[in-house]
């Protein structure tokens, strides 16, 4: 056993590849910690709504755990979290993290101001091998949000599978690392039954602020 620990937890495919390597690992999981927007209905980054995201965790086993924040209080309310792991004698936290600098850095900042020690399975690990390794696992996922920037709406709302990929432009990353594409998981080896979910509708995101943005959103139920 490497220790008591949290997840942070997107519910996309990179967050269950690390999750899948740190239980086969040893480490003991006590909770997915997810973040959500102020008003709670969905998760950030990922848009997924918390009715899904309970599911995925029940599926999975493990205690889901949501903060509400903004984006000007997202620190505070994440560090907070983290002094009640630490309270609760959690060790460390886990992160889905791939290359990202800048976030490994924020990661073990705020782990560090709690007493905890932040782990990253995937880190530098290439990126299009991991891909493969989660589906020959035989993770499913669906693709829940694209920036406009790389991709239309036409890939969104999609199965992420080998089909996906072949369709991916030039210059897209497998991964979706430079934030291409979220994902949402819902079945594989670790799951105790799929998450039933339908695609209800996809539609345009234009964002103002705190960084401009245009997507294109899966509304899930």
């Amino acid at each position: 056993m490497n220790g008591r620990a949290f997840f942070s937890w997107s519910g996309g495919k990179d967050s269950m590849l690390a999750l899948h390597r740190a239980l086969a690992a040893g480490w003991r999981v006590e909770a997915l910690l997810a973040m959500f927007d102020e008003s709670g209905r969905r998760s950030r980054s990922h848009a997924i709504p918390p009715h899904l995201m309970q599911a995925q965790a029940e599926a999975l086993g493990v205690a889901l755990v949501i903060g509400r924040a903004g984006w000007a209080d997202y620190e505070a309310v994440f560090t907070q979290q983290l002094r009640r792991f630490a309270a609760q004698g959690l060790t460390h936290g886990l992160f889905g993290d791939i290359d990202l600098q800048a976030h490994r850095d924020w990661e073990e900042k705020v782990c560090a101001s709690t007493g905890l020690a932040a782990e990253l399975p995937l880190w530098q690990q290439d990126r299009r091998a991991l891909v493969d390794e989660l589906l020959a696992l035989g993770y499913r996922a669906r693709v829940v949000c694209v920036d406009a920037r790389f991709l239309d709406a036409s890939f969104c709302g999609r199965e992420f599978d080998a089909r996906f990929l072949a369709d991916l432009p030039a210059g897209v990353d497998a991964c979706g690392e430079n934030g291409e594409f979220h994902t949402f998981v819902f079945d594989g080896p670790r799951f105790a039954q799929p998450v039933a979910h339908d695609v209800v509708q996809v539609h345009e995101l234009r964002q103002q602020a705190p960084a401009p943005g245009h997507h294109f959103v899966a509304e899930l139920r």
